[in-house]
């Protein structure tokens, strides 16, 4: 992984997402592309016949362009050590976020995007407010959400949550995210969270055959397996998150699958202010 896009709208919560990304650029020797996509009131659907001065554009540009290198300078002035340092360049744009984003993400080699997530509901209030969903679902990169309460430490173990009724489906995408764990030399475990006493043996038989080819295809044997017992799946990933000795979550998303049932359903507001790890999104 060589670049890192931050979105931000230098609010506290993107701040700390883009001070928690300039961490783990430092351990992946990555670079960084901090942005804000400026939105005149003319471009907005609510704006109506507004029109917005070329000379009062010219000042928002001015404006995001000073908030931008003040971010940046929070970003390094705590970095006292000698080791690598990523390089921060930042862009802004006149559009929408997601406009301004895809445009970067196709423009610039990106590996990564990170943002933040609001503490008092994490899934569905990211600091982009309504274009998360929009981010989560056009997005080609993988997507970290870091949450208010997640504090640097380096990466070593990164949970995989499958469903296993569409495992198989899943586990596939499970090269997407191992160049990632082998950059930090991180373990990936893959966990289901199974609602019965114990997993069946066909499953179990599959999962190891699963690991072990994988383990040689990939050429990497930091891969394990992990069944959680528990009666539902917020809990499960909630006990995964807390006692698991777990430094991210990662999950599938794939429209009308499992991971958008946890941001759609009743799913996210059980679960939602209680985790304190940053989530990794891998689109399908």
């Amino acid at each position: 992984m060589k670049k890192f896009l931050v979105p931000t709208d230098f609010s506290a919560t993107a701040k700390h997402a883009a001070e928690y990304g300039y961490q783990l650029a430092k351990s992946l020797k990555a670079d960084i592309i901090l942005c804000n996509a400026i939105t005149v009131p003319a471009e907005s659907p609510q704006a109506g016949l507004v029109v917005w001065p070329m000379e009062e554009m010219g000042l928002l540009i001015d404006d995001s362009e000073k908030k931008l290198k003040r971010l940046k300078t929070s970003m390094q002035q705590h970095d006292l050590a000698d080791d690598f340092k990523p390089a921060i360049s930042f862009i802004d744009k006149s559009g929408t976020v997601i406009d301004v984003v895809s445009n970067i993400i196709e423009t610039q080699a990106i590996d990564l995007v990170i943002i933040g997530a609001h503490s008092n509901d994490w899934m569905t209030t990211f600091l982009l407010g309504d274009h998360s969903s929009q981010l989560i679902n056009d997005s080609s990169k993988l997507l970290l959400i870091v949450p208010q309460a997640a504090k640097y430490t380096p990466i070593k173990k990164i949970a995989f949550a499958i469903d296993v009724e569409s495992s198989e489906d899943e586990l596939e995408e499970l090269y997407k995210l191992i160049p990632l764990a082998k950059s930090l030399n991180a373990e990936i475990l893959i966990t289901h969270i199974q609602h019965e006493k114990k997993p069946t043996f066909a499953f179990e038989k599959w999962m190891d055959h699963f690991l072990t080819e994988v383990s040689n295809k990939a050429d990497y044997d930091k891969i394990y397996q992990r069944t959680v017992i528990s009666d539902n799946t917020e809990k499960g990933l909630k006990w995964l998150c807390e006692h698991g000795q777990v430094d991210m979550l990662a999950m599938l998303h794939r429209h009308h699958g499992f991971f958008d049932s946890l941001f759609n359903g009743s799913h996210t507001e059980r679960m939602a202010s209680r985790i304190a790890i940053p989530l990794l999104v891998i689109s399908a």
